[in-house]
């Protein structure tokens, strides 16, 4: 089992695992960054966290992958590597972050220890520089504690049928901003970390949900043109006249002149 919930009695460094928004909205203080994974869990868009009471948004969270296995996820895989970013905290402000990540992972988020696995020794692109002397032994696993919204906590949602999480996705709004744009920057920074850290679940979602802002724009679009062209029509649509004001108009713009006068005068005017 990868996952301790017991805090160890000493420690000689801090370290936290970010799958999520940790990944590209880091930590304060930390000194030391590393793209890697952890093996044993999936990760899902389930969590209530973002939007508003009425429509609550949708972030991810960790699933033990022995649980995941007994549930029908319309995503029936996952990669065995649950990619992200592992961050050292620099002494003297473990408490301090430790209170930060505590205001930032509330409504439904734990604290749990699970190892890390570092993807690099020295360096990887778009990344901090890694000073060799932090990494363990023989770069095996470091120790790294995770916030993961377990099944048993009330903003868990579950398994959900890729659309309408798509539609959810797209539509939910709150104090965090677009829940959206978190989806997106979750795909963004993942693609970012190794040629192999993409994630077939989020990239879907992705997709789904750029197809959904496709279909909105041009559905936009057609209303407006729909709107001008109803504005043309009304141009120039013709008046229905009666055959009565018709006649009526016909003799008064051409009535019988009452003298040989009147009729030059009007004739001049033509």
């Amino acid at each position: 089992m990868s996952v301790n919930t017991t805090t160890p009695a000493e420690a000689d460094e801090f370290w936290l695992f970010g799958y999520g928004s940790l990944i590209w909205k880091p930590p304060p203080h930390y000194d030391q960054r590393i793209p890697g994974w952890v093996t044993g869990y999936v990760r899902r868009f389930w969590q209530d966290h973002r939007g508003t009471p009425e429509a609550p948004g949708r972030v991810v969270t960790l699933i033990e992958r022995s649980y995941w296995k007994q549930l029908t996820d319309h995503h029936d895989s996952a990669p065995e590597r649950v990619w992200g970013v592992a961050y050292r905290i620099a002494p003297g402000r473990v408490d301090e972050v430790k209170e930060y990540l505590d205001i930032r992972e509330i409504n439904g988020y734990t604290i749990h220890y699970t190892p890390f696995h570092p993807a690099v020794s020295t360096s990887s692109p778009g990344l901090d520089p890694v000073d060799p002397s932090v990494m363990p032994p023989h770069h095996g696993p470091i120790r790294t504690l995770v916030y993961i919204g377990t099944p048993d906590n009330e903003q868990f949602v579950g398994p959900q049928d890729p659309q309408a999480l798509a539609e959810h996705i797209y539509r939910s709004e709150g104090p965090s901003g677009l829940n959206r744009v978190y989806l997106l920057e979750l795909e963004k920074a993942l693609d970012a970390l190794s040629p192999d850290s993409g994630d077939e679940h989020v990239t879907d979602l992705s997709n789904r949900v750029r197809a959904i802002a496709a279909r909105e724009e041009e559905q936009q679009k057609l209303k407006q043109n729909t709107g001008q062209t109803d504005s043309i029509l009304r141009a120039h649509t013709p008046v229905n006249v009666s055959p009565d004001l018709l006649q009526q108009h016909h003799h008064e713009g051409f009535r019988k002149a009452g003298s040989i006068d009147e009729q030059e005068e009007t004739e001049k005017t033509f």
